[in-house]
């Protein structure tokens, strides 16, 4: 299996916490509707078949369910899914929720969804390849993939792992092992290796005095990408 069994603890033990706006899980509350309006101005998600992949306590999936997608959320951890599950059935936004890996969904549902979201998960799992090979295998043709992650230079160490860890403690110490971090032309070989189209990179960064997260053209630290598989 793709994935890191302390990387999976690490965020189950904090599945309780993952609706709580004022817990660990703050920066993704202040992210999501950034990554949300960006996927959503790409491809307009009402009416879509959408696959969240590595969704963990639900935030992006039951956004993009508000936006009238019909979603999807895997993950490989029980306890975030038993969250997101539960927040589901309180706000009344209906998602589909999964305990299986992107490889195995891959391998049972091919070419099924419209779009496919990875985000911030590439930096968590052994063979970051072998994931998008199998948003590239879910994704229908004339899909799109959206992804998420970290950089990896000397900026990103400083800002994702030593400030935001910590000196402002906007994550729990560990959170990120800097070695896992995957620079833009990396994940843009994984991407043509998976015959996949790279569309667009975006940059998002936070400012500490105002602290306020914005998309920009600074990919030096956070980064999107949007992909999208070949008509034919």
């Amino acid at each position: 299996m793709n994935a890191d069994p302390l990387e999976l603890q690490k965020f189950s033990d904090l599945a309780h916490r993952w609706w709580d706006p004022g817990s660990e899980f703050r920066p993704l509350h202040e992210i999501n509707p950034l990554r949300l309006e960006w996927i959503n101005s790409r491809v307009p998600l009402a009416g879509k078949t959408v696959l969240d992949i590595g969704c963990g306590g639900g935030i992006l999936a039951e956004s993009m369910a508000r936006k009238g997608a019909d979603v999807t959320g895997i993950d490989l951890s029980e306890k975030a899914l038993k969250v997101a599950d539960l927040h589901s059935l309180e706000s009344g936004v209906r998602v589909k929720y999964e305990l299986i890996s992107a490889e195995d969904m891959a391998a049972r549902e091919p070419g099924k969804f419209d779009v496919v979201t990875c985000m911030e998960m590439l930096e968590h799992v052994p063979d970051p390849g072998a994931v998008v090979s199998a948003c590239a295998a879910l994704v229908k043709p004339g899909g799109h993939v959206f992804f998420s992650t970290i950089n990896r230079n000397p900026k990103s160490y400083l800002f994702a792992v030593l400030g935001a860890e910590y000196i402002l403690r906007l994550l729990p110490k560990g959170t990120h092992d800097y070695a896992k971090f995957i620079t833009p032309a990396e994940l843009a070989q994984y991407i043509r290796s998976s015959a996949l189209n790279l569309e667009a990179l975006k940059g998002m960064t936070y400012n500490p005095l105002t602290k306020v997260y914005s998309l920009n053209q600074d990919t030096s630290v956070n980064y999107l990408v949007a992909a999208s598989r070949p008509a034919s």
